[in-house]
């Protein structure tokens, strides 16, 4: 059988501790990296790329962003929108005030800046949690709509208060303004959600990571052991605003260009991302792409078969959508809280046993 751990063996600490164990898996890592670097890049066209793949690509940064926080250090957060405008506009503003500089760079510096900005919003997590530290960052939420709508500096006095990306190149190949193909905005977001899912894991599975878990799990008695709940706490905080500050740079400067912050980061966006890591998998890197799959791809599927096969009124598929989410997070929330990497996981445990009885 293929997925066999039969003759697969370590003799090494290091080989036992990585982050695939059993081959079959590492070799099915290393053929869907390849097929996406090297392959899709020649198939994609502007459907795929806008309706589907960049979607993805930059709501998994967002949920790995938020997983970070909430799935493993356990802070419930519901000002992912805000974050990610921070981003987008922090990014905007270093485009235009730098127009040299390459914009890899202007989009690690915007989440820098988000990281400086959600730390500084997780003080409350100091002394508030659960129901209390969502509501502080709902706050933060509109708070940050707020600003990037009265403050003009923002969005360079511009008359519509809409802020436009300039078009930007990276090795010669415009990736953002009217120019940029399809695959180029597919492959800039490809990198960047691989070095950020590389690195989140190595987090996760490190001494840090262990610190955020243990103050989600306990975190009295991670106090009594040592964990500094100010370094945690916060770390958290930045790390995950890190994350959603380059897919919000990526929302607005690759993927759509031009944004307006209500429309584009409400409080709409902050709880579909919540939706992502709930459904995918509270805890789990994996969860973050299963959910952002899956919530990009609902509403393409059921216009297709709702809209297109069947002839529904598109208002209708829009609140099947709402009622098919809605059921799946109560179901998974009651049911499986681990979502749908658990159960990928246990797909996994009894394939490695079949056909034999689990």
């Amino acid at each position: 059988m293929l997925y066999r751990e039969a003759g697969d063996f370590k003799t090494s600490y290091q080989a036992d501790s990585q982050t695939f164990p059993i081959a079959f898996d590492r070799y099915r890592y290393w053929v869907v990296l390849a097929f996406a670097f090297l392959v899709v890049p020649f198939l994609i066209n502007d459907y795929w790329a806008n309706a589907l793949l960049v979607p993805f690509l930059i709501y998994a940064i967002a949920a790995i962003g938020l997983n970070i926080l909430t799935g493993y250090c356990g802070q419930v957060s519901l000002g992912t929108g805000g974050f990610m405008a921070v981003g987008a506009y922090a990014c905007y503003k270093l485009m235009t005030s730098f127009p040299d500089v390459s914009i890899v760079i202007h989009i690690v510096l915007a989440g820098g800046i988000t990281a400086a900005v959600g730390a500084a919003f997780g003080l409350p997590s100091l002394r508030i949690k659960g129901f209390y530290l969502a509501v502080a960052t709902l706050a933060a939420q509109f708070f940050l709509v707020w600003l990037f709508n009265k403050v003009s500096w923002f969005y360079n006095y511009s008359a519509s208060g809409q802020i436009n990306a300039p078009e930007r190149t990276v090795l010669g190949v415009a990736v953002t303004g009217p120019a940029t193909e399809p695959w180029a905005q597919y492959m800039i977001c490809l990198v960047f959600v691989t070095v950020c899912a590389i690195v989140a894991r190595n987090l996760t599975r490190g001494a840090l990571g262990r610190q955020w878990m243990s103050i989600r799990d306990m975190d009295i008695a991670a106090e009594i052991i040592g964990v500094n709940p100010l370094k945690a706490k916060l770390t958290a905080f930045a790390v995950s605003s890190f994350f959603i500050g380059i897919s919000g740079a990526l929302f607005f400067a690759v993927y759509l260009g031009a944004v307006e912050v209500g429309e584009a980061f409400g409080i709409q966006k902050s709880f579909l991302v919540l939706f992502m890591i709930i459904i995918g998998g509270l805890g789990s890197i994996f969860g973050a792409f299963a959910g952002a799959a899956f919530l990009v791809v609902l509403p393409v599927v059921l216009k297709v078969i709702g809209v297109d096969l069947l002839g529904w009124p598109t208002d209708l598929v829009a609140h099947l959508q709402l009622v098919i989410v809605g059921a799946l997070i109560m179901f998974f929330l009651i049911k499986e809280p681990h979502g749908l990497a658990q159960l990928w996981r246990l797909a996994k445990e009894k394939l490695r046993l079949w056909p034999f009885p689990y």
